[in-house]
């Protein structure tokens, strides 16, 4: 708190007199960053897309390369949320998010009559919910030193192979 009070050119108590605790300050970040990096415009393709496949892809290009952005305040939210309830509702509201676009993209690979049969509905949506988190990114990318054009289209070939009927 003491940094972001020096960076923003206020005092720590002015600070707190706004976000009486970190979380809250983390929460809020993660707000301006959505609206900051205009989250609705980069996930219209989903939204738009008219068939399943292209709703799929679209959804894990527009979240895959969405991490990278919002990594560092996710990371402080999955630190605290151990022994911050608030921050364990922050990150739980955010993942919760992702997962309804997940089940969205699901939806639509159901719709079209190509969801395989071997991940019904709810289990889909768990499997490419997985592929889709943080962590893997994390461990992919930063830890695996996989470039984010690689993650993005890796994740779209395994969900597509995993999620997708083969003819």
């Amino acid at each position: 708190m003491s940094d972001i009070a020096r960076a923003a050119g206020i005092s720590r108590q002015a600070l707190y007199l706004h976000f009486p605790k970190r979380a809250e300050l983390l929460v809020a970040t993660t707000l301006h960053v959505d609206a900051v990096k205009n989250v609705d415009a980069r996930l219209a393709a989903s939204r738009a897309a008219t068939g399943g496949v292209e709703r799929l892809d679209a959804f894990i290009e527009a979240w895959g390369n969405y991490i990278p952005e919002i990594y560092g305040v996710g990371r402080a939210l999955m630190a605290m949320q151990e022994t911050d309830a608030e921050a364990r509702h922050a990150w739980e509201s955010r993942m919760q998010a992702v997962r309804e676009g997940c089940e969205a993209a699901v939806r639509a690979l159901e719709r079209d009559g190509v969801l395989s049969p071997d991940h019904p509905g709810e289990r889909a949506t768990d499997l490419l919910w997985t592929l889709l988190s943080v962590r893997n990114w994390e461990q992919l990318v930063r830890q695996c030193g996989w470039t984010q054009k690689d993650y993005v289209e890796s994740m779209k070939r395994t969900a597509r192979q995993t999620l997708v009927r083969q003819a």
